[in-house]
Parts: C-alpha cells; sequence; structure tokens
C-alpha cells in the first residue's frame, strides 16, 4: 500500500517579494501593508502564520486539512495583490461601443452618454480615480485594491452591457461578444 504524500500549496509556499517603498507590519493575523500608493490591511484566519525576511514574506499553514491548504493559497494571492496595489496599483479598462455612446469627465466624476435619456454620472468611491481617452472610447478605472477596481468596472459595465445585435454598450478591452443574427427581413418573407 502506498503512502499518502503530503500536498504542498505551489502558490502558498511562494514568497511574498517585497519592492522598495512598501512596508509590511505583521500583528498576529493581521498584515498592514503600505505603499506610495495607499496602505491595506487583512486579518487572516488564526491557521496561518507569517514571517517577514529582508525583502519576502512567508506564509506557514497549521496542518494539510483541504481547507487550510486552499486558504494557504488564497492568503498568499491576497497578500500579493495588496504589496501590488499599493506599489504599482491596478487598471481595468472599459471599450464604449456604439453611435453617440461616449464618456467624459468632470472633475473627478464619470460622465457616460449611453443612449438614455438622460447622462449618466457616476462619483469614484475612495480610491478609485476614472480616466477617459481623447477620443471618449476607452474608461480607465484605477485604484490600489484589486477587488474594489475589478468591482467598479463590472458595475460600469451593468448600466448597458453589450446587446448580442448590434454589440453596442460596454464591455472589457478585449472582450468578444457573441453576436446574433437579426430577423430576415422583408425579403426572406417575400418568398
Amino acid at each position: 500500500m502506498r503512502q499518502k504524500e503530503v500536498r504542498v500549496s505551489r502558490i502558498g509556499r511562494l514568497p511574498v517579494k517585497i519592492p522598495a517603498g512598501v512596508q509590511i507590519q505583521i500583528e498576529g493575523t493581521t498584515v498592514k501593508v503600505k505603499g506610495p500608493k495607499g496602505e491595506m490591511a487583512r486579518t487572516f484566519p488564526a491557521f496561518l502564520s507569517f514571517s517577514k525576511e529582508a525583502d519576502a514574506l512567508h506564509i506557514q499553514r497549521a496542518s494539510d486539512v483541504r481547507a487550510v491548504r486552499a486558504s494557504h493559497g488564497m492568503a498568499r494571492a491576497l497578500i500579493h495583490n495588496m504589496v501590488t496595489g499599493v506599489s504599482t496599483g491596478f487598471q481595468k479598462e472599459l471599450q464604449v461601443e456604439g453611435v453617440g455612446y461616449r464618456a467624459e469627465l468632470k472633475g473627478a466624476d464619470l460622465v457616460l452618454s449611453l443612449g438614455f435619456s438622460h447622462p449618466v454620472t457616476i462619483k469614484p468611491p475612495e480610491g478609485i480615480t476614472f480616466g477617459v481617452d481623447e477620443k471618449a472610447r476607452i474608461i480607465q478605472v484605477r485604484g490600489f485594491n484589486r477587488e474594489q477596481v475589478g468591482q467598479m468596472t463590472a458595475d460600469l459595465r451593468k448600466i448597458r452591457p453589450p446587446e448580442p445585435y448590434k454589440g453596442k454598450g460596454l464591455r472589457y478591452v478585449g472582450e468578444k461578444v457573441r453576436r446574433k443574427a437579426g430577423k430576415a427581413g422583408k425579403t426572406a418573407a417575400a418568398k
């Protein structure tokens, strides 16, 4: 009979590299990260422990139970995102598609003209900034919290998701929209 092999999380065992200008403070199971873009803190489960070297943070787990192994990799990914966010930040882009559809900035607010009877104004939450290219076709959502940037981008896309017939609406840059064929029209009905 074969011995049960101990699995090691490939993500969890990787050290998180700490770039210059970023400070990490460990208080029990709470990890605080401070950098030029902002500061974040997150509390993790008690079965995880953290050790800091000169330019790396290591995460250890208490046991090999499946849920603990999953949390080990997730905790490493979350801390890596915190470090990246406070040092370089995150950005997501939306593309405005449609005749007469456009985006513009008024101060810090984003104003969208998307075929409604009125323009839609969005005030950025704390930690988020908007940007619009010169053709008013690309919207940039920037911030240091990856979850917040992703959620804000998804909320913007929900205002006018791309429709399947003409493809008009807001879509992620590079997103493929599955198109449907429209009605056959009068020429097919006449035959």
